[in-house]
């Protein structure tokens, strides 16, 4: 099922498995020779004021050849260069740093006292270590689990203080010097031109969506639908097996029509099953196409320790009725946000990628759809014979399957995890989003880190991080609070007032009827909070709840430490009386 593509262009030299081994070194050497003219007493007269001024100079220089990256890459289209930028931008932030502790330890005698009163007297000391100071953060935050952590858009929002710190550090120079200013000028030079190179680009780039947006294919598929979240029964229709431990369940309305809500091909829905007497939620993403009204389907597959893939495996049937609410996420693609979209899926990861693959075929959509899937073994390939039909039907569509641990001879297509090198072949020039990716959390990491290594911007790749728990635990104190809870819900049920919530932080108030959950009024009347899964299970929508009580069918997201602060899931809290909220 692979299919050919002419190989991408590589860089020569750039593009090495070496070359940031190299750039590494060479960080150092100047670092080394200072050491060790300075352990021989070769550093001059006044050898504490050479290293000051060599330590700086250098920090300098990496400073602005980390900021030189993004306007080179542009220029030249090195997309590699960009893998080495953020180790220039460590040692810059090393070499200041050890600029200012030289000038610590040996200018100021090691007086932290001294230090700072001679930085509050000298306004060129207030640049050099406001420059230090904007650095110590990115650096601290320039490792792949902190891009994970703050999330791309805020990692690069913030290290665009990049630009302040060495403007800081221009600035700082410039007052030092005093007479021969032609150095301290220099780097203003340089660093003006790529703060205008970034303007000039920002302006094209904007151009250019102007007129994407004027002549791009409308798309009748739109946003996601801004109904009200639904919650209700659904049916199972019929279950497939799709490989020997995946099934497909279609789920529908038991009297038939179309579904009471509408998603958007990526998003997932929730099932509220009943295990062993015990409530579990569980979001699974939908497979189907947003296109197909009258149905949607989940494809489940059976883990060795997954208690409620066991029972959808193992219990349910089709006629059996099951407890739905949908849709929600924000991992999809509508298909008029580009005119490609690449998708990178490892395992049962395909679920959401399929459902795009079909809403877009559906629809005849006529831009790029590049699909790269990776399997552990070949009886693993879900889906194989409909992506094989989809492929031949529709030229735009490139599905490319590797195969990494397995021995069959009869497999003819790539072997291995997804690399550098199948990723150069099956989409030449990649350089630009938007990526999707899903799959084990190992292969999205490594996938990122691949992916901004080869230049693409971080904000433009795109993953389904939902991870749902395995067996519920046993917790006396949300089974204490949940009964106390609805003991109370019980009793107030038919005094016949609406109750109200308010959101305290906003000022805003609203009715809160029993069917409604407190995101839910908060949607209702503008307020925003932040939420994932709506199935109380990722905790994105934690609130302090100030006063009143509230009841939560699920609350697998809070801790005892949470419950202690009072923290509810407002996508489950729901309540008979007025409550307030801290939103």
């Amino acid at each position: 099922m692979s299919t050919t593509s002419v190989a991408a262009k590589k860089t020569p030299f750039f593009d090495g498995p070496y070359f940031k081994k190299l750039i590494i070194l060479c960080c150092l050497v100047p670092g080394a020779l200072l050491a060790w003219d300075a352990y021989r007493g070769n550093l001059g007269v006044n050898g504490v004021n050479f290293a000051i001024l060599s330590t700086g100079m250098i920090g300098l220089v990496m400073l602005t050849l980390t900021l030189l990256i993004t306007p080179l890459r542009w220029l030249t289209g090195w997309n590699v260069l960009i893998s080495v930028r953020r180790n220039l931008g460590v040692f810059a932030c090393l070499y200041i740093s050890a600029h200012f502790v030289i000038f610590w330890l040996y200018d100021r005698d090691g007086s932290l006292s001294d230090t700072f009163s001679e930085i509050i007297d000298r306004p060129y000391l207030w640049f050099g270590f406001g420059a230090l100071v904007l650095m110590i953060p990115l650096a601290l935050t320039s490792f792949d689990t902190m891009i994970s952590r703050l999330g791309p858009k805020r990692w690069k929002l913030l290290h665009r203080a990049a630009y302040l710190a060495a403007l800081g550090g221009v600035i700082h120079f410039y007052l030092l010097v005093k007479s021969d200013t032609r150095r301290p000028k220099a780097f203003a030079i340089a660093l003006g031109v790529i703060m205008l190179a970034r303007v000039v680009r920002h302006e094209l780039d904007l151009r250019k969506q102007v007129k994407a947006a004027r002549t791009k294919v409308p798309a009748k598929l739109t946003a996601p639908a801004k109904k009200k979240f639904w919650s209700g029964d659904l049916v199972v229709r019929r279950i497939f097996p799709e490989t020997h431990d995946v099934k497909t369940f279609r789920l529908a309305l038991p009297d038939g029509g179309p579904l009471p809500f509408e998603h958007v091909a990526g998003q997932y829905i929730n099932l509220k099953l009943t295990i062993g007497g015990k409530r579990v939620n569980r979001s699974y993403t939908i497979a189907s196409s947003p296109t197909r009204p009258d149905y949607c389907e989940v494809s489940i597959k059976r883990v060795p320790n997954g208690y409620a893939s066991h029972h959808m495996h193992d219990a349910v049937k089709e006629g059996d009725i099951i407890k739905v609410s949908a849709p929600a996420g924000k991992f999809f693609f509508k298909g008029d946000e580009s005119n490609r979209i690449v998708m990178l899926a490892g395992g049962v990861g395909i679920t959401p990628m399929m459902s795009v693959v079909r809403s877009l075929t559906d629809r005849c959509w006529p831009g790029k759809i590049i699909l790269v899937f990776s399997v552990k073994k070949r009886h693993d390939v879900i889906f194989e014979a409909e992506l094989d039909y989809l492929r031949k039907r529709f030229p735009n569509l490139e599905v490319h399957i590797t195969v990494s641990d397995d021995p069959d001879a009869t497999w003819d297509g790539a072997r291995g995890h997804i690399t550098r090198d199948l990723l150069d072949k099956v989409v030449p020039g990649l350089n630009n989003g938007p990526i999707m990716m899903c799959g084990p959390g190992p292969m999205m990491t490594a996938m990122r880190k691949l992916l901004v290594e080869i230049g693409v911007p971080d904000a433009e790749i795109h993953e389904e991080a939902f991870v749902s728990p395995p067996t519920p635990k046993d917790d006396a104190a949300a089974e204490a609070q949940a009964t106390e809870a609805m003991a109370e819900a019980e009793e107030g049920a038919t005094n016949g007032e609406v109750p109200s919530v308010r959101f305290q932080r906003t000022g805003k108030t609203t009715d809160l009827p029993s069917e409604l959950t407190v995101l839910e009024a908060a949607e209702d009347c503008g307020v925003t909070i932040p939420f994932e899964c709506r199935s109380g299970i990722c905790g994105q929508c934690k609130t302090k709840l100030i006063s009143g009580k509230v009841t939560m069918e699920v609350q697998d997201a809070l801790t005892a430490g949470d419950r202690a602060k009072g923290l509810v899931l407002a996508c489950q809290a729901r309540a008979n009386k007025d409550v307030v909220v801290d939103a």
